[in-house]
């Protein structure tokens, strides 16, 4: 049974997309070497949140690819897979293809 869970006010949850395993030059990047990615994929959105009395809808959508701080968000596992519920505040951009 997978997890479900729902983000509240201006949260949103983040599912971090995996990085190269090589460089462009054909170098291969050993795991140690690695930093954690800070791009992901939305996996959901919350309502939004009240700036004087009135919800502010989020700029965001499940499905967008966003760039995020590297230390920002906190790490959560659902179902085995590591996730990151942030703000959107500490969302940097949307990628648009």
């Amino acid at each position: 049974m997978a997890t479900k869970i729902r983000p509240l006010q201006d949260r949103v949850i983040v599912k971090r997309v995996a990085e190269e395993q090589k460089t462009k030059g054909g170098i291969i990047i050993p795991d140690t070497a690695k930093e954690k990615p800070i791009e992901g994929e939305v996996i959901a959105v919350g309502p939004g949140k009240f700036e004087d009395g009135k919800r502010v809808e989020p700029s965001v959508k499940a499905g967008d690819r966003v760039l995020f701080g590297k230390y920002a968000g906190t790490e959560v596992k659902l179902d085995g897979e590591e996730h990151l519920i942030l703000r959107e505040d500490d969302i940097l951009g949307v990628i648009e293809k």
